[in-house]
């Protein structure tokens, strides 16, 4: 790896579907503090930040051994971006300076490993990418609905016979939880995609993600039946 790279955390307080979600304990352990664990964990990752507007975040992610930047009001409201809150701790975190490489991390991804954070962000210097992001892939058909209720084949073609998984092309979707970005062409550009971007795919990753109650009991189940409660962050 050449140059230094910074993981940002965006963790606003307020969530409406699972109330207080970013430090519920996911495992026995707050929500925030499992990504923290893995990027600090990550070969290639020199330093966490968490960017909140929420005290008790704030004071969770410092406890886990993250820097922490907290977030004005006017970019931590329901339509407030991700990039945004990049961009924020990009001009006020003095050790970010000197970074080439800008993680965005999700804490809603608890899963996350650090080494699933490692190949995302070694693939984008291998390519010589602007921005390289998480996928997994995924065979499912997709439809749109037409105004008189007619269904419309998005990914497939529903006049011919129905194809083999096998058969079709492979098609990815992207998981939310992992963005590598260069940071000079993000700061340019001010928002996740710019130039070359490159999916890398993770085959162990989930595809729950957590914006309701039942997912969230959907995913902690899942994660005691891979053994993943052994693992909890102390």
């Amino acid at each position: 790896m050449t140059g230094r790279t910074v993981a940002i955390i965006p963790a606003r307080g307020g969530s409406k579907g699972i109330p207080g979600k970013n430090i519920k304990p996911f495992l026995g352990v707050p929500l925030v503090a499992h990504s923290i664990k893995a990027a600090l964990s990550a070969e290639t990752v020199a330093e966490v930040v968490v960017s909140s507007d929420d005290d008790a975040i704030l004071e969770t992610a410092m406890a886990h051994g993250a820097t922490c930047q907290r977030r004005p009001k006017e970019i931590s409201g329901d339509e407030a971006s991700s990039e945004s809150a990049i961009l924020h701790v990009l001009n006020s975190v003095p050790s970010c300076a000197d970074a080439d490489t800008i993680v965005m991390l999700q804490c809603t991804s608890p899963l996350t490993t650090s080494e699933e954070i490692d190949l995302v962000v070694r693939e984008r210097e291998r390519l010589n990418a602007d921005t390289a992001f998480s996928v997994v892939e995924v065979h499912a058909f997709l439809w749109e609905i037409a105004d008189d209720g007619t269904g419309i084949g998005v990914n497939h073609d529903a006049s011919k016979p129905r194809q083999r998984r096998q058969d079709r092309p492979r098609q990815f979707r992207e998981t939310g939880a992992i963005y590598a970005l260069r940071k000079d062409g993000f700061l340019a550009a001010g928002q996740r995609f710019f130039g070359k971007s490159v999916p890398v795919i993770l085959t162990e990753a989930t595809e729950i993600d957590l914006d309701t109650p039942r997912d969230w009991i959907a995913l902690e189940a899942y994660a005691r039946a891979i053994g993943k409660a052994k693992d909890d962050v102390r």
